[in-house]
């Protein structure tokens, strides 16, 4: 069974089981603009919750992507190298970063459901 979760950071994480693939929200992408390019972790690459795991430009502004839980990365997504506007394309899906090997699954308690996260979008608008 997989679950989707968010940060406050606009981070998305889908989990199955240990494995947790991480993006960025619509939100995120709407608020950045056409992506341009994506830095992104080495596999084997060991990152605490928090952390800054990747890098996105856009023509409006470079910003962070933070990690929303400890874990060791499995795999990035090639493809963005190739053509980062999959993430303003379809930023849940084929414009997701990189997976991680979940450390603590206890750490996915302090994210939100989707309905948090769209009540959260909300109010910062």
């Amino acid at each position: 069974m997989s679950e989707i979760k968010f940060s406050k950071d606009h981070e998305w994480i889908l989990i199955e089981g240990n494995t947790g693939t991480v993006g960025i929200s619509n939100y995120a992408q709407e608020q950045l603009g056409d992506v341009v390019f994506v830095e992104l972790p080495e596999a084997g690459k060991a990152l605490t919750k928090g952390a800054e795991a990747a890098v996105v430009e856009s023509v409006k502004a470079a910003s962070e992507v933070y990690t929303p839980v400890g874990g060791t990365v499995t795999e990035a997504n090639a493809a963005l190298s190739d053509d980062p506007s999959k993430v303003n394309s379809d930023p849940m899906g084929d414009g997701w970063f990189f997976k991680i090997s979940i450390t603590d699954t206890s750490e996915l308690d302090d994210l939100l459901d989707e309905a948090a996260y769209e009540t959260y979008v909300k109010e910062l608008d």
